[in-house]
């Protein structure tokens, strides 16, 4: 059993170790950094979304950055939007799943938000729905994806496409650069 713990952790280690080597990726690191940290100076919120484990790391960063990451300060405009359950069954059932994020996009979304949409496949129909209405509100758009970054790839201003196709490695390595961004952002805005 250790044999199959370390193939496992070489695994994640390798994808991270990939992404390290890949100057592409870090310099659409630094881009979402800058993008944020513009849009929190105007005053502009970052929603998230996404679906099971993706939903749970859309939660977890935007808990990171309207609570706080390493340090006391004030706190910063960021919401995962599936965490309202009575909202996301009432449109699942009235409308349909694929709606769920695009409606609430067009209710909380302006120009000059973020949207950081998480899909592993980069093709889930809801997720691409709510890029798209973002996209029409003048938002910005992150897209945290696998190696392809599938439809997501053509909706994304900055594209986070792990390079992997394993989709516990994905999750892993978006959740590495969940807190990266976070990090950076809370020391660019609250420099210590």
């Amino acid at each position: 059993m250790q044999d199959k713990i370390k193939e496992i952790l070489h695994s994640s280690i390798s994808v991270k170790e990939a992404i390290l080597a890949d100057e592409a990726i870090l310099t659409r690191i630094e881009l979402s950094v800058d993008l944020m940290v513009s849009a929190f100076l105007n005053h502009r919120k970052v929603l998230f979304c996404g679906n099971g484990g993706s939903a749970a790391d859309a939660q977890h960063l935007a808990a990171e950055f309207s609570g706080r990451f390493y340090y006391d300060r004030d706190p910063l405009d960021a919401e995962a939007l599936h965490v309202n359950s009575s909202y996301l069954t009432a449109v699942a059932n009235d409308y349909s799943y694929d709606e769920v994020y695009s409606r609430l996009i067009k209710a909380k979304g302006s120009e000059g938000d973020i949207l950081v949409a998480l899909s592993t496949s980069g093709n889930s129909s809801n997720i691409i729905k709510a890029m798209k209405s973002a996209g029409e509100l003048g938002m910005k758009i992150i897209g945290f994806t696998g190696e392809t970054g599938g439809k997501m790839r053509d909706y994304s201003d900055i594209l986070l496409n792990v390079p992997s196709k394993d989709t516990p490695r994905i999750q892993e390595s978006h959740i590495t650069l969940g807190h990266i961004i976070c990090e950076l952002v809370e020391a660019r805005l609250f420099p210590r």
